[in-house]
């Protein structure tokens, strides 16, 4: 008896992978109430001198290509996303960070301290204790207005992904910041890059979210960047001027776009002086880029923000600065079925 001619249904077309891999600005299209200052942050100069200082120029689909996206999606919800509940790019009941072999931190500490608390450990130039999240994020995003990041190569593909990354800027104001004594530390700018490198291995879920991540980097680096011939000026402050810095920074860094005063630098080096004011740490109008920012940068872009286009999630967005040739890797990489990508396809 001849069989029965059969007619196969049509196969229905994989679906694409996840937009935080295939855009690094996906997530800032999301259309939700937890942005930190209201609305989504602009990453328009930090992704313009990723684009143009960048080490690497990673193929469209690539697993380094995916790992920095995934990684950059992650920081700006880690840096701008209030509701733990908004954050995408996490596993939510597995999730954890630590640095240099520490403790695990949960993202509930990470966004209470901010994202330079949590990896910085207190030291002769800063320290966690001395400033909240807004006052570290207005600290760094002074002295570096754009905190770029890369991935440089990534040694292991999932579900444990292991990459040497690379975060980078220019010091174009004076770091001001309070030490581990306590101490106000001025560091006058100098102009020249700021690069540090570092190591991450992550577990990724199913849906490559992150899940544990390890880092490795020496967090003194950026610093003796900032001092390279160890010239800093420290002044001894109470408690009550801290705090009164504090609250100043934090009313600034919400403030919709106020810039006044210069930053100001002490005359010598490592000299110690007691001050009862403290000096207004504003930069000035003309200095200020990237409204909201690091690194992160933010890791990057901190504080008030400019309204961006849109898009639902799962349509990642391509930021207007980036070029034409970069602007094409991300349309075609958001046509990945997870068949084609690395993350996903582990024969």
């Amino acid at each position: 008896m001849a069989a029965a001619d059969t007619q196969s249904m049509p196969a229905e077309p994989a679906p694409a992978v996840p937009d935080y891999l295939a855009s690094p600005n996906a997530v800032l299209g999301d259309q939700i109430g937890s942005w930190r200052y209201g609305r989504a942050p602009d990453y328009t100069n930090t992704r313009k001198v990723w684009e143009e200082t960048k080490q690497m120029s990673h193929t469209a689909g690539s697993l380094p290509q995916l790992v920095e996206n995934l990684v950059k999606n992650w920081e700006v919800e880690a840096s701008f996303k209030k509701d733990l509940n908004d954050w995408r790019t996490i596993d939510h009941s597995n999730y954890s960070f630590a640095i240099n072999g520490g403790p695990p931190q949960s993202a509930e500490h990470m966004l209470q301290v901010g994202t330079y608390n949590a990896i910085i450990a207190p030291n002769e130039y800063y320290s966690p204790e001395s400033s909240d999240f807004a006052s570290s994020h207005k600290t760094f995003k002074r002295m570096m207005p754009t905190f770029a990041w890369e991935v440089l190569e990534v040694y292991s593909g999932p579900p444990q992904v292991a990459f040497r990354w690379r975060h980078w800027g220019t010091m174009k104001n004076d770091y001001v910041g309070f030490n581990d004594k306590g101490e106000k530390v001025t560091a006058k700018a100098h102009g020249g890059n700021i690069d540090i490198q570092g190591v991450t291995v992550a577990t990724v879920d199913d849906k490559v979210r992150l899940q544990n991540v390890q880092t490795w980097f020496d967090p003194m680096e950026m610093f003796r960047q900032i001092a390279p011939n160890g010239i800093v000026n420290k002044q001894i402050v109470t408690p009550e001027d801290k705090k009164e810095v504090s609250e100043e920074e934090h009313e600034s860094s919400t403030a919709a776009s106020t810039a006044a005063s210069t930053v100001t630098a002490a005359p010598s080096a490592t000299s110690i002086t007691r001050t009862e004011v403290p000096q207004n740490l504003n930069i000035r109008a003309e200095d200020q880029v990237d409204t909201v920012t690091a690194s992160g940068n933010s890791l990057d872009d901190k504080v008030e923000a400019t309204q961006r286009p849109t898009s639902a999630p799962g349509n990642g967005i391509v930021d207007p600065a980036q070029g034409s040739e970069t602007a094409a890797a991300h349309e075609e990489m958001s046509k990945i079925t997870p068949a084609q990508c690395p993350f996903m396809n582990k024969e």
